[in-house]
């Protein structure tokens, strides 16, 4: 039986076997360009908050479904979450994604006021650019559905109420 290129093409996209990977080098150097951009300090890859990111990650996965819930440990953390494709796969998500989506928030954010726009988020981007954070460390997990949890926490915790980021 002869199958067409797009059901071919779908089937193998169906069928592949996406692994969502932590790469510190990517979370921190995405990390670093952002903090740079308010003149905070780099942050470092810390092994020691990275194992608690990623306990957090397979906890959110083995008892809530990849539904995104904040631990109540000491650390600072943020949360992302990626659906499957509509035909299935898990979406290509990069360390950097994460990252990126939470300074994305950044432009509903005003520094001199320290206040978020009306109806918007902005807690992840001044998580990820508080001056006092000096380590991040990182965790992910793929649910059966193929959905992904990724979790990033910070040592110390930032977002603390009435200071500013930086």
């Amino acid at each position: 039986m002869k199958k067409s290129y797009s059901a071919l093409l779908s089937i193998l996209l169906s069928s592949a076997a996406y692994c969502a990977e932590v790469v510190p080098s990517e979370i921190v150097a995405a990390h670093n360009a952002v903090r740079a951009q308010v003149g905070v300090p780099p942050i470092a890859y810390s092994t020691q908050v990275a194992a608690s990111a990623q306990a957090w990650a397979d906890h959110l996965k083995s008892t809530n479904h990849c539904r995104l819930t904040h631990s109540s440990g000491s650390n600072g953390e943020n949360l992302y979450w990626a659906g499957a494709w509509s035909n299935g796969p898990a979406q290509d998500i990069h360390s950097a994604d994460p990252v990126n989506a939470w300074a994305a928030e950044k432009k509903d954010y005003t520094a001199s006021t320290n206040t978020c726009a009306a109806g918007k988020v902005c807690g992840h981007y001044t998580q990820l650019v508080w001056k006092n954070s000096t380590q991040v460390g990182c965790g992910v997990a793929m649910c059966s559905d193929n959905t992904q949890v990724w979790v990033c926490q910070y040592a110390p915790a930032g977002n603390w109420v009435g200071q500013k980021p930086y």
